[in-house]
């Protein structure tokens, strides 16, 4: 059985995001958009499974998109060969009502002002404004229902440091030196939480290492697919 990439991308943006990935594996890599799986981050994860066929799933997922992906471990253990997760905490702070004040707020800032007030800070300063550019393209052609399902998904999800620790393939953490959202401090305890667990920091990069800085990320996962393969 050959290894098959599942790609499970960030708020607020869509599959669109991995366009620099998707070569890594041809007809075997899964971009898919997520919103309209569902109001949960569970949901999102049982269908995105539908997606690949075999039992060496290379789950990489960014900001939500890795809690995507740790729910997508969680859910099958024996499918799943191996983890990247980028600029993602496997923990969640317990707020029942932080969903409804982001949603509230976003229904109020409109998807624009959101981008600019919100996500556009998250890039690094060094980023390409034609990187930048094309992120806020793909953001303001989601549908504002869609944005806010993604809210809801997000600040609902649960804690998986139980799947993190118990995960018994590779885990590759990945963050942009410059990525304040969750912050290097943070995201270098999901390594040393993982059993075999590796940390990589990607200089002049912020939030959306798929993006920013796509030769760094390629080359992990290439070389996880060839880890894989053997």
């Amino acid at each position: 059985m050959n290894p098959e990439l599942l790609l499970l991308h960030a708020l607020p943006l869509d599959g669109s995001m991995w366009a620099a990935q998707l070569d890594l594996l041809p007809g075997a890599t899964y971009a898919p958009t997520l919103y309209g799986f569902g109001d949960r981050v569970e949901d999102w994860a049982a269908e995105a499974l539908k997606l690949p066929t075999g039992n060496k799933v290379i789950a990489v997922g960014c900001s939500v998109g890795g809690s995507c992906a740790l729910e997508v471990a969680a859910l099958a253990p024996e499918r799943v060969a191996a983890l990247v997760l980028i600029g993602t905490k496997a923990a969640r702070r317990l707020d029942s009502g932080l969903h409804v004040t982001y949603a509230t707020r976003l229904q109020e800032m409109g998807l624009s002002a959101a981008w600019h007030e919100w996500w556009k800070p998250a890039f690094a300063r060094t980023t390409s404004a034609a990187i930048i550019a094309e992120a806020e393209s793909i953001v303001m052609r989601q549908p504002l229902d869609d944005v806010l399902r993604g809210v809801e998904a997000f600040h609902t999800r649960r804690s998986r440091g139980d799947t993190l620790s118990t995960f018994s393939g590779p885990v590759h953490v990945v963050t942009g030196a410059d990525d304040v959202l969750p912050g290097l401090a943070t995201i270098s305890k999901q390594a040393g939480i993982a059993q075999n667990g590796c940390l990589h920091v990607v200089p002049d990069c912020g939030h959306y290492v798929p993006m920013e800085r796509p030769e760094a990320l390629n080359s992990i996962i290439r070389q996880l697919i060839n880890q894989i393969a053997l």
